[in-house]
């Protein structure tokens, strides 16, 4: 197993759909990246799936996977690859890091899948619908820019909610258990390694989509 994580990281180095901090020309792929089209980042992207997947229905709109293991990210930048998916870009960083690569007021949509609920009392600033984070999307979101969060964790869904409402967002949509409530929006049946991990393990997966005032 070690083995191949080496052999991965050596492959994302070369893999033309990846820039990772400390790469020199990072700022420069992007911008690169970059055109009028609608930006819509995935932060917390795991494998990419939903990167992937929204970059295949909607080819008029530019998607940027974001997350720190590079391990994950090899698999959404292979396959954007071999699909040949020109609208992709995957990013190893830190979210915390986002306004040093993007301008304010320059992302259309935020997308947040299954990210680590850090359940710890001492852990909550780490959650990425903590205040600070909000702060941090609140700036960088367009005027009518939207954050999705898709999570299999009760607490933190509860947490998101009130997390939210506190900071004075606008709910526009919250759904507990999407599987019950069989919803019509197609996004939400794409389905993460993660996601079909927990679907198996009996949980329910909740959504929860804000925008800020």
């Amino acid at each position: 197993m070690a083995r191949k994580k080496l052999q991965r990281f050596a492959e994302i180095d070369k893999l033309p759909n990846v820039a990772q901090a400390g790469d020199l020309d990072i700022k420069e792929k992007i911008k690169k990246f970059v055109t009028d089209a609608p930006l819509v980042l995935e932060l917390a992207c795991g494998r990419g799936e939903y990167t992937t997947s929204m970059a295949k229905l909607f080819p008029d709109k530019q998607f940027i996977g974001i997350d720190i293991q590079g391990e994950r990210i090899w698999y959404g930048a292979k396959e954007a690859k071999e699909q040949r998916l020109k609208n992709v870009l995957f990013l190893r960083i830190q979210v915390e890091n986002l306004e040093e690569y993007f301008g304010k007021r320059s992302i259309d949509e935020i997308w947040i899948t299954f990210p680590d609920p850090y359940p710890r009392k001492k852990q909550i600033k780490k959650r990425l619908t903590s205040p600070r984070f909000l702060q941090l999307y609140k700036d960088l979101l367009k005027k009518e820019g939207s954050v999705n969060l898709k999570t299999d964790d009760l607490n933190l869904f509860v947490y998101s909610k009130e997390s939210t409402n506190d900071f004075g967002t606008k709910i526009i949509e919250e759904i507990e258990d999407i599987y019950k409530k069989r919803p019509k929006n197609k996004l939400l049946y794409i389905k993460t390694y993660f996601e079909k991990k927990h679907i198996r393990a009996k949980k329910t997966i909740n959504y929860l989509k804000f925008k800020f005032k």
